[in-house]
């Protein structure tokens, strides 16, 4: 169960983070990251930040430019923030918006099929 101290340091890591990426990360390819989620441990060792995008064709790119600053990002948050350990961070690709349009595109296939079934059925 995440405590309520876990999910407020979630929340601000997630702000701070995006700010840093937006302002202060001088690569423009991180810029095209959207964060959605921080999803820290319970001893602060280790973050997993969950990213998507609009622009598929580039998810390699971004993902190594990404890996390739999250040590300045992390050196950033220990300026920034008040805490004793900052978080090792890792940048995982958030396919979950791409699952939910699969399964909507599932459940509209389900529906167009009950409804012909139930109009041939009337006949």
């Amino acid at each position: 169960m995440v405590t309520y101290r876990i999910d407020r340091i979630n929340k601000e890591f997630l702000r701070a983070i995006s700010e840093i990426l937006q302002v202060r990360i001088k690569k423009d390819n991180v810029r095209d990251a959207i964060l959605t989620k921080v999803s820290t441990s319970k001893d602060l060792s280790f973050a997993k930040v969950f990213y998507t995008l609009i622009d598929m064709d580039r998810k390699d790119e971004i993902q190594k430019a990404l890996d390739s600053t999250a040590g300045q990002i992390r050196s950033m948050l220990g300026k920034d923030m008040h805490l004793r350990t900052i978080p090792e961070l890792h940048f995982v690709y958030d396919d979950s918006e791409a699952k939910a349009r699969a399964m909507e595109e599932l459940l509209d296939k389900v529906a167009a099929m009950d409804a012909e079934k139930k109009s041939s059925g009337e006949n």
